[in-house]
């Protein structure tokens, strides 16, 4: 049996992301700003397991369903990198970043940017 490393896919993460977005969202909203081919029943369906998962709350609005963000970003985020951390590198938010600095193109002002937020926490990096 499939263990997944986080508890949300993909599909899930780009539906909260546009539902952050929006503030308040119907499936027809976020359905008109997915990017790639998508059913619009999919997208209900994924917002509706969003849901009952309780990363999202809705109301009726007459027949249409009206969703709002039940967790914000940072958290659900936190969380999801906290699982990442510790399923993919043992614990390790350095090896992470040391991971993230080598497979990634940052560019000067972003690099600039991670040390001043790393200056920021003291230096302090979990092993």
């Amino acid at each position: 049996m499939r263990n997944p490393i986080t508890p949300l896919g993909g599909t899930e993460m780009e539906i909260l992301r546009e539902v952050w977005a929006l503030g308040r969202a119907t499936a027809r909203e976020v359905h008109d700003r997915i990017d790639r081919e998508v059913a619009y029943t999919t997208v209900t369906t994924v917002m509706k397991n969003l849901a009952d998962k309780g990363y999202l709350a809705f109301e009726r609005d007459g027949a249409t369903f009206v969703y709002t963000a039940a967790r914000p970003a940072d958290e659900v985020r936190g969380s999801l990198l906290s699982t990442i951390v510790e399923k993919v590198f043992g614990g390790s938010a350095r090896t992470l970043i040391q991971t993230l600095a080598r497979h990634e193109s940052l560019t000067p002002d972003e690099q600039a940017e991670v040390e001043r937020l790393l200056y920021q926490l003291g230096g302090e990096t979990d092993d």
